[in-house]
C-alpha cells in the first residue's frame, strides 16, 4: 500500500473495551490486509492504525509522531472536549522533548530499580495478606480482593501518600472511562479535582516534612526548579494512575489466560522457575494496552510502504504487534516457555514505561502466590461470561473464582 489514501476499506474501532470483548480478530484482519491502515474511532474519527509488528516498533521510535494532542487539531476538534480534560493528555504521557526529557529524567532518577527491588518483600507481604483475606472461603473476586487492592497499596508504598482504597479507586474509573457523554466529562472532572486536591495537600506536607519516597524526592526536584507547580501535581496524578490502572487489567487478564489455558498452568506449577518468562509472555498474549498509544503526526511519517501526513492521528496498536505471525510463532496461543519474546507491552524507545520493573514485580508476585497456594483454583464462571472493565484499557470487572479452603499462610498479628 502507498501513498496517503491506505487501503479501501475503513474499520470501525471501539473506544470503550467493554463493547470489545475480543479484539484480535479484528485486529488480525486489519494487519492482514495491510499493517497501517484508517480506521475510525466511534464511527466518527478517522485515524491511522498500525498493526504490524515492525511497524508498531518504528512507529514508536519515530520523532514525528508526537504524543502531544495539540500536534493534531482536526483530530482536537473531534475529540474535544474529552480527550483535553484527560489527565493522562497532560502529562508525561502526552508530552514530547525536551518537556518530556526533563520530566522524565526527574521520575526516573527516583524511580529507580533499587527502590523497586526495596518493595519486593513488601510487595509479597501484601500479596499474602490479600490472599489471607480469602483464602478460608473457598470463594473470591480476583479483581476486588487482589488485583484491584494490590497496585493500589503498592503505588502508595511508592509515593509515601496514605492508602484510601474506595477512594482510590473511585478516582482510577472516574478518569479512566471512555469520554461517552456529559455525566462521564462531570465524573472525570470531579475526579481530578479531588485528586488536585488530595496530592497537592500531600505535595505541601512532603515539602515541609520529606521522607525516602518518590513524591518527596519528586518535591525535592521541584525546590531546584526542575518542575512547576502543576507539573508537580500532574507527574503525581500520572504515577497513581499509569501504576494502577494498568497493573490491574493486566494482573487480571494474565490470571483468566492461565486459568483457560490448564497444560501452560501446569506447566508453571510443574516449574515456578518459568514465572518471569510467564509474565512476559501473558503480557504479549493479552495485555492492558490491546488498543495502543496515540500519537499525532508533526510531520510527513513514512511507516512500512504507508505515508501519513501531518496532522493525523495514528494508534499504535501494541495487542496486534503482539500478536503479528511474522514476528510470533503460533502468535495466538500462550506458550509460558516462548523464547525469545521480544513482546512490547511496556512499550518502546522514549516513551516505555518507567514503570515496568514494578509492574513485572507485581504480577510475578501474585501470580507466584496464587499458583503456589491454590492448587485447584479455577474459574466460577465460564470466561465469555465475565464482565470487562469500561474503559481504554482492556481488562476484567470480576474474576469469580473457586478453590478448597485453606488456612491462611501468615499470622495477622
Amino acid at each position: 500500500m502507498t501513498g496517503t489514501t491506505g487501503a479501501a476499506k475503513v474499520f470501525d474501532i471501539p473506544i470503550d473495551f467493554a463493547q470489545w470483548p475480543d479484539p484480535y480478530p479484528l485486529l488480525e484482519e486489519m494487519r492482514a490486509e495491510a499493517p497501517v491502515h484508517r480506521a475510525r474511532l466511534r464511527g466518527e474519527v478517522e485515524v491511522w492504525v498500525v498493526t504490524g509488528y515492525d511497524e508498531v516498533v518504528a512507529a514508536l521510535n519515530e520523532p514525528a509522531l508526537s504524543a502531544d494532542l495539540a500536534a493534531a487539531p482536526r483530530i482536537t476538534a473531534g475529540l474535544a472536549p474529552a480527550r483535553r480534560r484527560n489527565v493522562l493528555m497532560e502529562s508525561l504521557l502526552a508530552s514530547d522533548p525536551p518537556d518530556h526529557t526533563r520530566m522524565r529524567g526527574i521520575v526516573a532518577k527516583a524511580f529507580t530499580a533499587r527502590r523497586v527491588e526495596e518493595l519486593r518483600p513488601r510487595v509479597t507481604a501484601i500479596v499474602a495478606e490479600l490472599l489471607d483475606g480469602f483464602a478460608g472461603r473457598g470463594r473470591a473476586d480476583l479483581v476486588e480482593e487482589l488485583a484491584l487492592p494490590l497496585p493500589i497499596a503498592v503505588i502508595c508504598e511508592l509515593l509515601g501518600v496514605p492508602f484510601a482504597r474506595d477512594r482510590f479507586r473511585n478516582w482510577s474509573v472516574g478518569l479512566a472511562m471512555p469520554p461517552a457523554d456529559g455525566a462521564t466529562l462531570e465524573r472525570a472532572d470531579a475526579a481530578r479535582a479531588e485528586m488536585v486536591e488530595f496530592f497537592g495537600e500531600q505535595i505541601r506536607l512532603k515539602a515541609a516534612a520529606p521522607g525516602d519516597d518518590l513524591l518527596s524526592a519528586l518535591v525535592t526536584a521541584h525546590r531546584g526548579e526542575q518542575v512547576s507547580d502543576d507539573e508537580l501535581v500532574g507527574l503525581a496524578m500520572m504515577l497513581f494512575l499509569s501504576g494502577h490502572e494498568t497493573t490491574l487489567c493486566f494482573l487480571a487478564n494474565a490470571v483468566v489466560a492461565l486459568l483457560t489455558n490448564p497444560a501452560q498452568l501446569a506447566a508453571l506449577r510443574a516449574d515456578p522457575g518459568l514465572l518471569p518468562g510467564a509474565v512476559e509472555e501473558l503480557l504479549r498474549y493479552d495485555g492492558p494496552v490491546a488498543r495502543g498509544v496515540a500519537r499525532f503526526t508533526t510531520g510527513r511519517v513514512r511507516l512500512g510502504e504507508t505515508e501519513i501526513p501531518r496532522g493525523e492521528m495514528v494508534v499504535v496498536a501494541i495487542g496486534a504487534a503482539n500478536r503479528d505471525p511474522g514476528r510470533f510463532g503460533r502468535p495466538d496461543v500462550l506458550d509460558v516457555r516462548r523464547e525469545p519474546n521480544p513482546q512490547v507491552g511496556f512499550g518502546h524507545g522514549l516513551h516505555y514505561c518507567l514503570g515496568a520493573a514494578l509492574a513485572r514485580l507485581e504480577v510475578t508476585a501474585a501470580l507466584g502466590a496464587l499458583v503456589g497456594r491454590f492448587p485447584d483454583l479455577a474459574l466460577a464462571e465460564p470466561v465469555d461470561r465475565l464482565p470487562r472493565r469500561r474503559g481504554m484499557l482492556r481488562g476484567l470487572a470480576s474474576v469469580p473464582v473457586t478453590f478448597t479452603p485453606r488456612p491462611p499462610a501468615r499470622s495477622s498479628a
